[in-house]
């Protein structure tokens, strides 16, 4: 099985180029690090007294991810979908199984902590680099439709989400044996895919 990251920062495109990769090579799944944050009383209390809080590691359930992430791996099946629902801190499931997977996708800002994990495999890791204004804007009109926040609450937190990712993310610390591309507003997506099929 062939394994694709697609990290960047909030609002960079990551799930509208998963999409995209998905549509067109087959036999390809995505598995979205946004879906696995922490539900509970914990999560709720912390999502409001954390600052930048779904930016942090700390929000992510690595553990539930990892099971599914091995499941898919060693199974090239998945047998069902998680979305996490923002406002109630909650994971929906739907059955929905998927077979022959031959590529695995993996997208979030977690992506890239993730694939840190993966030691005796490589893949390939794609890095969306758009401009800090083209991402602020999709995310706050994201968070006014989809997160129930107002513009100037949508506006601090993808602030607080920019920072962070650039304070954590080393750009130099993928591994070396990693087919590695940088993904800009110009950049030839549809030759990126030929080299990932091939």
């Amino acid at each position: 099985m062939k394994l694709i990251f697609i990290s960047g920062p909030s609002g960079s495109g990551k799930t509208t180029l998963s999409n995209q990769i998905n549509l067109k090579i087959k036999n390809s799944f995505v598995l979205s690090t946004d879906n696995y944050y922490k539900t509970g009383l914990i999560s709720k209390l912390h999502s409001k007294f954390v600052e930048g809080y779904f930016d942090k590691m700390i929000s992510f359930n690595y553990k539930l991810f990892k099971k599914d992430f091995d499941f898919i791996v060693n199974n090239r099946i998945s047998i069902h979908d998680r979305y996490y629902n923002f406002e109630k801190k909650t994971i929906h499931i739907i059955l929905n199984e998927t077979k022959n997977i031959n590529f695995l996708i993996v997208e979030g800002i977690f992506a890239k902590e993730f694939s840190k994990t993966i030691s005796n495999q490589n893949f390939y890791f794609l890095e969306i680099k758009y401009k800090k204004n083209e991402c602020m804007n999709r995310v706050v009109q994201r968070d006014l439709k989809e997160r129930g926040k107002d513009k100037k609450q949508a506006e601090n937190d993808f602030l607080k989400s920019w920072d962070i990712y650039y304070e954590k993310w080393n750009p130099n610390s993928i591994k070396n044996n990693t087919n590695r591309f940088i993904i800009k507003k110009n950049s030839d997506v549809d030759n990126i895919i030929k080299k990932l099929v091939n």
